[in-house]
């Protein structure tokens, strides 16, 4: 991988940090971020903002929604932009949504702390530049049938725009296990990119397995492999959200498995030397 350069770990041994409001990622610490897959409305993202702030260091929520379908819910743009940094500021946390055109760049980077680049976009190479030329930290997320290679070329083009404050997102590849989960999650991805990059790895079970009943040992599986956070979509009423619903946690059950992730995280971190 000759062309990788300023995301290589041979170029920079130490482990990058990534500063997301008071939270930080990578290094050891261990991020939680959840929320919503989609802000419905003002209620809906308060409500679940309130039920999660005290198990989740990061709020996620979308507020432009690249769907498969025209005429799925596309999401309330600067609206939920609002209602989504509303949430943050009432509970405290940072928040985080996904970015899908370098034409909203400026506009979504005044109400957030975070930008998502989603996977159907890791390959928008007009959009990554555009975000390695603004100050906000980055998650980045792997494309369904992209390679870790591509994935850290992505990540690349962020850096070499002048920011370096980029995490990356195993989020789920496209296999022949379709019928039974959404995507493959790729746990391999983590200790290889730890290996490769010093930038800080996540893990998304929620797009990994599409399915709400995976997402408890995935997540642990993932902390497990050496995972830097993960990212898992909550719900109050998965039954009726306008997006992802099948594969959304309802609050009581993330916030039990929040607390088994903290106490996995605590028991991994006992035998580093």
């Amino acid at each position: 991988m000759e062309s990788l350069h300023l995301v290589s770990r041979e170029r920079q041994p130490q482990d990058t940090i990534v500063q997301v409001g008071e939270v930080k990622i990578g290094g050891g610490n261990t991020a939680l971020i959840a929320g919503p897959c989609s802000v419905e409305d003002k209620g809906q993202i308060m409500t679940i903002a309130q039920a999660i702030k005290d198990s989740a260091q990061i709020l996620r929520g979308g507020a432009y929604k690249p769907r498969t379908s025209p005429y799925s819910f596309q999401g309330l743009g600067e609206e939920g932009l609002r209602y989504l940094q509303e949430a943050g500021r009432a509970t405290g946390l940072p928040v985080v949504t996904e970015i899908m055109s370098e034409t909203e760049v400026d506009l979504v980077a005044d109400y957030v702390d975070m930008l998502q680049i989603g996977a159907r976009n890791m390959q928008n190479y007009a959009l990554l530049k555009k975000v390695g030329a603004q100050g906000k930290p980055v998650l980045l997320k792997r494309g369904a049938a992209a390679t870790i290679e591509e994935l850290l070329l992505s990540a690349e083009y962020i850096l070499a725009a002048g920011n370096s404050q980029v995490v990356l997102c195993e989020r789920g590849i496209r296999t022949f296990s379709h019928t039974y989960t959404r995507n493959t999650l790729d746990i391999s991805a983590v200790p290889i990119l730890q290996h490769l990059t010093h930038l800080p790895v996540i893990v998304d079970p929620s797009h990994g397995s599409g399915d709400w009943n995976l997402i408890e040992p995935l997540s642990l599986a993932a902390l497990a492999a050496g995972a830097d956070g993960l990212m898992i979509e909550v719900h109050s009423a998965p039954e009726f959200a306008l997006s992802d619903g099948p594969q959304s946690l309802k609050p009581e059950k993330y916030r039990a498995l929040a607390r088994r992730l903290k106490r996995l995280a605590a028991f991994l971190k006992e035998d580093q030397p």
